[in-house]
């Protein structure tokens, strides 16, 4: 499916669907602090129920699914909830994948314990989620609100493999990330509380493939080139790879807040 949003990337059209192969294989890489960090927050584990908003291809519920939370992911895009259940499927896990956009949930009200949103919440129209999660949450519900990104004012590779995507993609507004906590947009506050939140450095390892992988899997690469574009800048960026070790770690920082819903 393709998006269309002028707060993205000046509005140039992207479709997750294009790189739902390559995110399936390339993306799940949160170390397992990431996870921790929510269940050590009694968040996500066993006897709640929990949606997970933009789920791609399931990253985040297939990974907190031993922690022993219910589990439901939904997302916009058809091809990434066929990558989920696929994988779900392949590890024996019990997940409920749908497609459809956040925007459009219909869960009857007092469903869920725990809504997540992992690396994804920026592109919601927030007006309009805002009271749906609010409404389908249970009373002392938590939304938790998730983000992970590399630092290319601090580490080489990613500086370099952003310059890579800039040169066929300039308008792409993933580049330039610098620490800083979860944006939480003002009409959140009309419905929930900020009750907690973190921003910490962490290191992802890659091989020289699978940091490739992980470049074409994100939105200004596979999600929008153009086939003759994407071409060149495989190239373009696998001839860099040559330069660098066959096995490194990147740089990244990672935020979580959490929201607790009001009465």
């Amino acid at each position: 499916m393709e998006i269309k949003d002028s707060r993205i990337d000046a509005g140039k059209a992207f479709d997750w669907g294009r790189t739902s192969e390559y995110y399936a294989k390339y993306r799940d890489i949160y170390p397992e602090v990431f996870y921790r960090k929510v269940a050590d927050r009694g968040l996500c584990i066993k006897g709640q129920n929990v949606l997970d908003l933009g789920t791609g291809t399931g990253v985040f519920p297939r990974n907190m699914y031993k922690y022993g939370a219910n589990w439901t992911g939904i997302d916009i895009s058809s091809e990434q909830i066929e990558q989920a259940k696929r994988l779900s499927s392949e590890a024996g896990m019990d997940i409920e994948f749908k497609t459809v956009s956040a925007e459009n949930i219909d869960f009857p009200a007092d469903s869920f314990d725990v809504i997540t949103a992992c690396q994804c919440f920026f592109y919601f129209d927030h007006e309009k989620i805002a009271p749906e999660l609010h409404r389908i949450l249970k009373k002392d519900g938590r939304l938790v609100i998730l983000y992970m990104a590399w630092l290319p004012y601090e580490d080489e590779i990613a500086k370099k493999s952003e310059e890579i995507v800039l040169k066929y993609n300039p308008a792409w507004t993933g580049s330039g990330e610098k620490k800083r906590p979860i944006n939480i947009p003002d009409v959140m506050n009309d419905y929930f509380d900020l009750e907690d939140q973190e921003v910490y450095e962490l290191k992802v390892p890659f091989t020289r493939d699978t940091w490739h992988g992980r470049m074409i899997a994100c939105r200004g690469v596979g999600a929008s080139l153009s086939p003759e574009e994407l071409a060149k800048w495989d190239i373009e960026h696998r001839e860099f790879l040559e330069t660098v070790p066959e096995s490194f770690d990147v740089l990244h920082y990672a935020a979580v807040a959490v929201l607790k819903r009001k009465d």
